[in-house]
């Protein structure tokens, strides 16, 4: 069922833009989970208050809570598709990162509230009313739950959203919670000990543990996460396959949604290239790299000498010095100002943020190397750091 109606909702959604395709599958999700909670809810109370069901009570508040996470949802979704403004240049997409944390939050409250009640059952237990007709409403509600979380994992995977992942999770701490209240009513009615309360407390460990590991993964991406090494390799690939590109340097991704992602870059060509061809080089790239990698990228030219064999025999043994030195470093922009007492090589140096040593110490070491290749040559280098730079073997260009 869930599989036959996302794939009426792509042809419904395909001539539209991907951040509209994505506000309308959350705005979708969210009514659909507003309205199933909120019959949960009315189902569940009548039933708890009819036979006197603590248990059942409370697994209805948390259905009632789980509309008001949807309606979060709802509202986190829709701001996120707001379009960019003078005060947000980069547009409201982040707000769905947001909502998704809110959910988290939700999440671990109910985790707290529900070990609280689980002690207070623990230590005054009260036998519930046993009756088929709370055992058919609670299997009914464990498979409405499990049909949700389906159906939020599946949106939730095609639009890869990190806060309908949130509420698939959620859903599922829910049929844990639900299940365990089924189980203990059975297993209370057949042997008179109350596990209510016990089972109660496994599930709310089980819900802290995964709001706690839902509000890391929300914040990550407000903070901003390190793009992964595959988008990197792309971008690498993509830029080095046009002519006259020699090498580039610097890349740095921002991303503010996931159809909002902006990347600069500086991009290596020859010096002695005609400086209108090399604008029209980036030009170029930067119209493709939209077009289709959906990345708004902006390139700073580097125009690099390499017919002077005196500066590029000094860069390679430079760079198997530094090699030696620290093998996961890499330097780019190597010029060298000759003089007759001196000799002034000016590189930059890629380094890790993993790596033990200070920047101030880098420079000192590297500086120190360079000495001894010559004592009239003078290192200035400058750090620049980058938590992932592609290997030459790993860029089949």
């Amino acid at each position: 069922m869930t599989n036959i109606l996302i794939r009426k909702l792509i042809k419904n959604f395909e001539n539209t833009s991907n951040s509209r395709v994505r506000e309308n599958y959350g705005k979708l999700a969210s009514i659909m989970g507003i309205g199933s909670n909120l019959l949960l809810f009315i189902i569940k109370i009548a039933v708890g208050l009819l036979f006197n069901s603590i248990s059942i009570t409370a697994d209805a508040v948390n259905n009632l809570s789980d509309s008001g996470s949807s309606l979060v949802t709802l509202l986190g979704f829709k701001l996120s598709g707001k379009p960019a403004d003078a005060d947000h240049p980069f547009g409201h997409q982040r707000m769905e990162y947001i909502s998704g944390l809110v959910v988290s939050f939700i999440i671990l409250f109910l985790g707290l509230q529900l070990i609280q009640s689980s002690f207070d059952k623990i230590i005054h237990p009260e036998l519930p009313q046993f009756n088929i007709i709370s055992v058919v409403v609670l299997i009914v509600a464990i498979l409405i739950k499990v049909w949700q979380c389906l159906f939020y994992r599946k949106i939730g995977k095609t639009i890869n959203s990190l806060t309908l992942m949130a509420t698939a999770i959620d859903s599922r701490n829910d049929i844990m919670a639900t299940s365990a209240v089924l189980v203990a009513t059975v297993v209370t009615y057949l042997t008179g000990f109350d596990l209510d309360g016990y089972m109660g407390l496994v599930v709310a460990v089980f819900i802290i543990i995964s709001g706690i590991n839902l509000i890391k993964e929300t914040i990550s991406p407000l903070l901003g996460t390190a793009p992964s090494n595959e988008l990197v390799d792309q971008i690498y690939k993509k830029i080095l396959s046009y002519e006259h590109i020699i090498g580039l340097h610097d890349l740095i991704i921002h991303s503010y949604g996931e159809s909002k992602t902006y990347a600069s870059v500086h991009c290596e060509v020859p010096a002695e290239l005609d400086c209108l061809i090399s604008h029209s080089v980036i030009d170029k790239i930067e119209r493709d790299v939209l077009k289709d990698m959906d990345i708004n990228l902006i390139i700073h030219l580097d125009p690099v000498v390499i017919t002077d064999e005196r500066t590029n025999a000094l860069k390679e043994q430079v760079e198997q010095t530094i090699e030696t030195l620290l093998p996961d470093i890499h330097i780019h922009d190597f010029r060298v100002v000759w003089g007759f007492d001196h000799s002034n090589l000016i590189f930059d140096v890629v380094v890790p943020f993993d790596v033990e040593w200070s920047d101030e110490e880098l420079i000192l070491m590297i500086s120190n190397e360079i000495y001894k290749i010559n004592p009239t040559y003078h290192a200035v280098v400058t750090i620049d750091h980058n938590h992932y730079v592609p290997n030459e073997d790993e860029l089949d260009v």
